[in-house]
């Protein structure tokens, strides 16, 4: 049984195109050419189209799917497989980040407010002033605003990432409809209260029991009722439970 270039062109959803390009990089090669130049394709190579078709759905390039098929080595296949399928969480990740930045934007400027900033560029707590001030005094916002600012790059970025993480956890949590009591969501609020601890001018950071609980409280709230926050959570159900996780945790359930 063979099939002209037309016909297995039809029949695997391509175009005629396609397969001359193939044979001309050398990835598919016609089982025989006719004296009047038509191409012609046997079982051997239709197989080998549907492999070709399987791995360049998943965006593998045709360079490397022709090495993968030459070697005929399943190995190597699952390897390559395998390492191409974490170039593409990597790129799903970074489109994820992309999506929700857009949707943060879209959102704050339908509410004729200004996008959050990026703490890399904008300070770790530069945009509320105001607020540390208003409630722990300008010593307290001083002390983390140096803090801040006297890391490395380096340092600012690897407290950011643990910073995600953090959030990210409570999300992760949400999404497995675990409570504020579960012990899973009493031991990720025992770790945020350490984060808090981290921060210098925080009641948390100077050991100060009671106005430490006033300001986890005072958090929590601002988790639940801030869009803000909501934003930094993902969505106001997982800033919720974490609100309720932390008062729970500090009033000692």
């Amino acid at each position: 049984m063979e099939w002209t270039v037309s016909e297995l062109a039809d029949r695997a959803g391509i175009t005629g195109r396609t397969l001359r390009h193939y044979d001309r990089i050398g990835l598919l090669s016609p089982d025989r050419v006719a004296a009047n130049g038509y191409r012609y394709y046997g079982p051997l190579a239709v197989a080998r189209l549907q492999r070709i078709l399987l791995l360049r759905d998943t965006g593998m390039p045709l360079a490397e799917i022709a090495s993968l098929l030459d070697a005929e080595n399943s190995e190597a296949e699952i390897i390559s497989l395998r390492a191409h399928l974490a170039q593409l969480q990597t790129e799903k990740d970074a489109v994820a980040r992309r999506i929700a930045s857009v949707e943060h934007t879209i959102e704050m400027r339908a509410q004729g407010r200004e996008p959050r900033m990026d703490v890399m560029l904008q300070g770790f707590n530069d945009s509320y002033e105001d607020e540390v001030v208003q409630r722990w005094g300008q010593e307290a916002f001083d002390a983390s605003n140096r803090w801040w600012h006297d890391k490395s790059v380096r340092q600012q970025r690897e407290w950011k990432a643990r910073t995600d993480a953090l959030v990210g956890r409570w999300r992760e949590l949400h999404d497995r409809d675990l409570g504020p009591s579960s012990p899973e969501a009493q031991a990720h609020a025992a770790a945020h209260l350490d984060w808090f601890a981290e921060i210098p001018g925080t009641p948390t950071h100077a050991g100060d029991a009671e106005n430490a609980t006033a300001m986890v409280l005072g958090m929590a709230d601002q988790y639940e009722t801030n869009p803000d926050f909501h934003v930094t959570f993902g969505t106001a159900d997982a800033a919720a439970l974490a609100a309720a996780a932390l008062r729970l945790h500090v009033r000692g359930r």
